[in-house]
């Protein structure tokens, strides 16, 4: 009984104190934000190869996403005589819900694991020290560049794979009946408010964030083994999507508050 005790106060203490360690991270990271030197090429090159690496798994998922959703919700729709409303119900799920997590996830998956492992190998082979050394700032050319680039390329991304699984939700209901591009699209967007777009972009931005950051905090901290390398990209992907599911499970709330569902 007394293990069992000092292990659940040694977990906690080890969860508080990571906890406490990431704020002060993001704090460190924020002030990058303000402070020069501004790297814009560095920022471009990172937005650049962010989006290029993720946008195929993005297009693909957006597309299978829309296309099974319709396939599985148009049965109950058409035994409730509601199938008219199929597109506006599509288009709120995708947009409102299903789209920015499930691209949040899978950018978690990809970018934040790929920061992780990419700066824990940096850390592993001192191109960290080296350049604090020599005078330039690792967190603001490494880090800070990093953390805007999926600060502003996820919402991005997020808006590219509701637009395809809009057309991956089409292409279904094309399968069973004939309804024109224009008809669909106008019962989808005829069902969306600002209510259901603003709360969704700004998770996002949140989404985009955090992706970055722990990934960055994960590598930038990582130990000296080349053991923690692979550690880093799998911390940093569990990491993140625990946070993706708090974030949205906090929007979610304010929203309701805010907006009334």
């Amino acid at each position: 009984m007394e293990a069992l005790k000092e292990n659940i106060v040694g977990s906690l203490n080890r969860f508080f104190t990571e906890v406490g360690n990431i704020l002060l991270f993001t704090g460190q990271v924020i002030r990058q934000f303000f402070s020069a030197p501004f790297e814009f090429k560095e920022l471009i090159r990172q937005g650049y190869y962010i989006g290029n690496k993720t946008l195929p798994l993005i297009a693909i998922t957006g597309f299978i996403m829309g296309l099974v959703l319709t396939l599985q919700s148009r049965p109950v729709m058409v035994d409730f005589g509601a199938e008219s409303l199929l597109p506006g119900m599509i288009a709120i799920s995708i947009i409102r819900e299903i789209g920015p997590v499930i691209t949040a996830l899978l950018c978690a998956g990809k970018i934040s694991s790929g920061i992780g492992a990419e700066l824990g190998a940096m850390k592993v082979t001192e191109q960290l020290d080296a350049m604090e050394v020599s005078g330039a700032k690792p967190l603001n050319y490494v880090v800070a560049t990093r953390v805007m680039a999926t600060t502003i390329l996820v919402p991005i991304l997020v808006f590219f794979a509701d637009a395809i699984g809009l057309f991956g939700s089409f292409a279904a209901l094309n399968m069973r009946e004939d309804i024109s591009l224009r008809l669909f699209f106008s019962q989808a967007f005829d069902s969306l408010s600002f209510a259901d777009v603003i709360p969704a972009t700004i998770k996002t931005v949140f989404f985009g964030f955090f992706i970055g950051l722990i990934g960055s905090y994960k590598g930038y901290t990582a130990d000296r083994g080349t053991e923690s390398v692979g550690l880093s990209a799998n911390s940093a992907v569990v990491t993140a999507s625990l946070v993706i599911f708090i974030i949205d499970l906090i929007a979610v709330q304010i929203s309701e508050l805010i907006y009334g569902f």
